[in-house]
């Protein structure tokens, strides 16, 4: 039977001194647990073999994307270059419209993920705002210091609202 092994193709800024293998119980546990694994880290950037065209796409990917944003053209111009530099060019070529969907996808994932985080901030920023309203023992103005993302006239209807509840 052959030896299971495990890897993980590691795409971001490679460390000063990257671990060759990951061991769940030592490296997230800091301490023997009942199931280790071990898993073997792939950072290499080889143009001559899939996976390091891979990490070299997700690269070129990360510049694009702190250039345009997420945007889709943020994407296109990964792909672009990548075919100009012979990275995934056959792939890239043949399913281009396919990685396109599938990055916007992620994109819109993300950007769920990051309203809902939001919701939450702000939810918590209004209860918080309620509070110091309810108190009454600090102004409008100085409200708006402690919780910025709420602007002065959002805290006076949220005070108007208040008021009629009361």
């Amino acid at each position: 039977m052959p030896k299971p092994e495990l890897y993980v193709i590691f795409t971001g800024e490679k460390p000063k001194n990257p671990p060759d293998i990951i061991s769940l119980s030592k490296d997230f546990f800091g301490e023997k647990t009942a199931i280790d694994v071990e898993v073997k880290v792939l950072y290499q950037e080889d143009e001559s073999n899939i996976i390091g065209q891979y990490i070299i796409f997700c690269k070129v990917y990360n510049e694009r994307r702190k250039k345009y944003g997420q945007a889709k053209k943020a994407i296109t111009e990964t792909i672009r270059i990548c075919k100009d530099r012979n990275v995934l060019k056959e792939y890239l070529e043949s399913k281009e419209q396919e990685v396109v969907d599938m990055m916007m996808t992620l994109f819109d994932d993300e950007y769920v993920l990051e309203a809902y985080a939001k919701d939450i901030d702000d939810h918590k920023e209004r209860e918080t705002a309620e509070k110091m309203i309810k108190k009454g023992k600090l102004s409008l103005e100085e409200i708006a210091d402690y919780v910025p993302s709420l602007s002065l006239d959002e805290l006076k209807k949220l005070k108007a609202e208040l008021m009629y509840l009361v």
